[in-house]
């Protein structure tokens, strides 16, 4: 199948799902066509799908992130001692967890097309994501505490886990509890990615956007806590700071070099 018969099947059988979905026409335009199908991505329930379904999901979804074009951690060259910067999709970082900065329901972002991240991993990770994390929080029978993480499999992102986190979400200036909770996230991803064995981890900036966390404070947070947790734990575990925005690659570069 071409891509376009891929994205042509998951369309009619995402509206197949649902019948108040009858009277959407499917557009015509490859653009329009790839805003529908993530927006029906991003509204789904977690459910299971036919083997059918999830075979062409998942060849779709590679395809999709192997053309925006594929990062290996292992071509970066670090800032200091295990310590890596990185700007670019974090959905196309091959490491071996990535982070994603979720709400307290961790069942990633609802909103279609929304711009944050935990919709995007949500939306190429592929709807096995979504399952994986609501059986956790099943399994769990309450939301996800700010500051702790829980780890799932990647599924078609090209890293191996999905470390997922709830950042403190600010109202004005940072509290004292902010900040705590803030670094709480790190040292929670750190500790769940060693004990799966994860060699490398790439943090986006937790609590930056939707959030409403100052960057320069919250990278000093993220920066901090990291290399205490390393130096006190003597781990070997990688670090890559995944920023998106110029305002942050300053940050943290600056803040790398005066630490």
């Amino acid at each position: 199948m071409t891509q376009k018969e891929r994205r042509l099947f998951l369309i009619r059988e995402l509206l197949k799902e649902n019948p108040s979905y009858e009277n959407i026409k499917i557009p015509s335009g490859e653009k329009e066509q790839k805003n529908l199908l993530r927006s029906l991505f991003n509204v789904r329930n977690p459910a299971p799908a036919t083997k059918e379904f999830l075979t062409i999901q998942d060849a779709y979804l590679q395809e999709e992130i192997s053309k925006k074009g594929i990062t290996d951690f292992s071509s970066l060259t670090p800032e200091k001692d295990n310590l890596y910067l990185w700007k670019g999709d974090i959905t196309t970082l091959r490491c071996d967890a990535i982070v994603n900065a979720a709400n307290s329901r961790l069942l990633g972002c609802f909103i279609p097309c929304h711009l944050c991240i935990d919709n995007q991993i949500h939306t190429f990770g592929g709807i096995q994501l979504r399952l994986a994390c609501d059986e956790q929080m099943t399994k769990q029978g309450r939301e996800e505490e700010t500051g702790k993480a829980k780890i799932t499999p990647a599924f078609n992102l090209p890293c191996e886990y999905v470390i997922h986190t709830v950042g403190p979400i600010v109202k004005n200036a940072p509290t004292k509890e902010d900040k705590t909770l803030l670094a709480s996230c790190y040292s929670s991803c750190l500790s769940l990615a060693e004990q799966n064995n994860v060699k490398s981890i790439a943090f986006c900036c937790i609590s930056t956007g939707e959030f409403r966390f100052p960057q320069e404070p919250a990278a000093r947070i993220a920066i901090d806590t990291i290399e205490k947790y390393l130096k006190e734990k003597q781990s070997e575990i990688k670090v890559i700071f995944n920023v998106f925005k110029d305002t942050d690659l300053e940050i943290y570069s600056r803040l790398l070099r005066s630490n």
